[in-house]
């Protein structure tokens, strides 16, 4: 079955503010993710499969939930867990057209607070170094 994925993901993933441990393991989110919803497994189920303790999948998770790319909310299974999920415009897709309908639903939703907003830099081309280049030559 054919996956659409975010431009966000695809196109500005390497752009994000966050450091290269952390773009890795969204990647993997975006992979493991379930497609059009977005929920993502346990912390649990996410330090077995990568391997790593899940006091660091915590590490790994908290620049993305300072940028809302992940979403934590209250499992309804335990007081003590908490669920995941990508934001809507983080996600995988079926096809254009449900990326397209989830991203229209996604907006209307951060437009009226269900929904918090992605907090990212305003993607610009980088600025010229400012003063004359400096020549060296290569012995």
């Amino acid at each position: 079955m054919p996956t659409v994925m975010s431009p966000l993901v695809t196109e500005r993933i390497w752009a994000l503010p966050i450091g290269a441990a952390a773009v890795k393991f969204l990647s993997y989110l975006v992979f493991r993710s379930e497609m059009g919803t977005g929920n993502l497994p346990s912390q649990q189920a996410m330090s077995a499969e990568y391997k790593v303790s899940p006091a660091a999948v915590s590490k790994l998770l908290d620049p993305l939930f300072e940028l809302n790319v992940v979403l934590r909310t209250p499992s309804e299974r335990s007081r003590r867990a908490n669920s995941y999920t990508l934001h809507p415009l983080a996600a995988r897709y079926e096809s254009s057209e449900a990326m397209e309908e989830a991203f229209a639903q996604a907006l209307d939703d951060m437009r009226s607070g269900r929904l918090p907003v992605l907090q990212l830099p305003e993607y610009q081309a980088v600025p010229p170094s400012q003063g004359p280049r400096k020549l060296r030559s290569v012995a």
